[in-house]
């Protein structure tokens, strides 16, 4: 439970730096991929979710992370398929 809360605490941090961002970066970058290191508020940007993260981890080794895709509520959709086999 502990871990979940630093978890929380951690992304609550991180969306409060997005949305002082926000206005800044949706005009031009809707959809691109926002890294926010969460300590200082410094950010990397990009098209491409898993290379956010490596220029991420590169420019802030050791550091922590909250993601989002600018001017969209997640970073990710899940989408279902169900087929159903008749007869």
């Amino acid at each position: 439970m502990q871990q979940r809360n630093r978890i929380h605490r951690l992304h609550a941090k991180g969306e409060r730096q997005y949305q002082r961002l926000r206005s800044k970066l949706e005009p031009r970058y809707k959809g691109h991929i926002l890294a926010i290191e969460v300590e200082s508020g410094e950010y990397v940007l990009g098209k491409d979710e898993l290379k956010v993260a490596l220029k991420a981890v590169k420019k802030f080794p050791g550091r922590k992370f909250s993601f989002f895709r600018i001017g969209y509520p997640a970073v990710h959709k899940l989408r279902l398929q169900i087929c159903l086999k008749v007869g």
